[in-house]
């Protein structure tokens, strides 16, 4: 059985949303469907969701807009675009502003699932921070949007511990006396193509080893305290990478 992740269906024919609820319930997922652009927002604005299937052409309000929307309602939530024909112009905007690929009509529905499969195992973070009362704090919000998280806090840890089952890391450059940028070295020398995200509460006294993590293909910096919907955004444009693959037409 499939972890339950809240999926909203949006499609204003209303056979579409049936039929694809009916299926995604059926493998254990727990979709919502809603029937416009409008109806969608008003939902995602009362429970949360872990990703958005959207008809891209809508009366009122097109499924790119929408993704718009809904990305000041919750932000860094994923949204995959169904279309039933040509919208090459709404597509390439959409993707331009973070929507996670598109899919044609009627879909394929094992690439859809593999796709949703994929949504899973990218929703787990590992926090590498000596402050237990920061990685216990951001824990609890990526929690409750969702992730599941491991928390690092004695910078020591072997890398392999540190990246077990991770799929992004969101590493302090400040551990102790250890330097982040020596740990990101390590976990580089091992997994090459795992995602890091830099936290730092020091910007100016960090701002070398920083920009050398950076060149060392860490993926960006945020800087303590930390603005969750900047955070988000983020961790989902790092997800967009990983998963857009798995919507490629075969």
């Amino acid at each position: 059985m499939n972890p339950k992740i809240r999926i909203l269906i949006v499609d204003d024919d209303k056979r579409i949303t049936r039929t694809l609820a009916d299926i995604l319930t059926l493998v254990g997922y727990d979709p919502v469907e809603a029937w416009s652009g409008l109806d969608a927002l008003e939902k995602a604005r009362a429970e949360q969701f872990d990703c958005v299937l959207t008809d891209v052409r809508m009366p009122g309000m097109d499924g790119v807009e929408l993704h718009r929307q809904l990305c000041q309602v919750q932000p860094g939530l994923p949204s995959v675009l169904m279309t039933a024909y040509a919208s090459e112009e709404l597509i390439r905007r959409g993707l331009e502003q973070g929507v996670i690929g598109a899919l044609e009509k009627p879909l394929d529905i094992n690439q859809l699932l593999n796709f949703f499969a994929s949504l899973i195992k990218t929703h787990t973070i590992t926090i590498v921070d000596d402050d237990p009362a920061f990685c216990e704090t951001l824990g609890d919000i990526l929690e409750r949007r969702g992730y599941k998280v491991m928390k690092v806090s004695d910078p020591h840890t072997p890398p392999e511990q540190i990246a077990d089952n991770a799929q992004i890391i969101l590493l302090d450059m400040k551990l102790n006396h250890i330097n982040g940028h020596d740990v990101l070295k390590e976990l580089r020398s091992l997994y090459p193509d795992l995602p890091v995200l830099l936290v730092t509460g020091y910007g100016q006294e960090m701002a070398v080893p920083i920009q050398r993590a950076l060149e060392n293909d860490a993926y960006a910096c945020l800087y303590k305290p930390l603005v969750i919907p900047e955070l988000l955004q983020k961790l989902a444009e790092i997800r967009a990478k990983y998963l857009r693959p798995m919507l490629v037409a075969k």
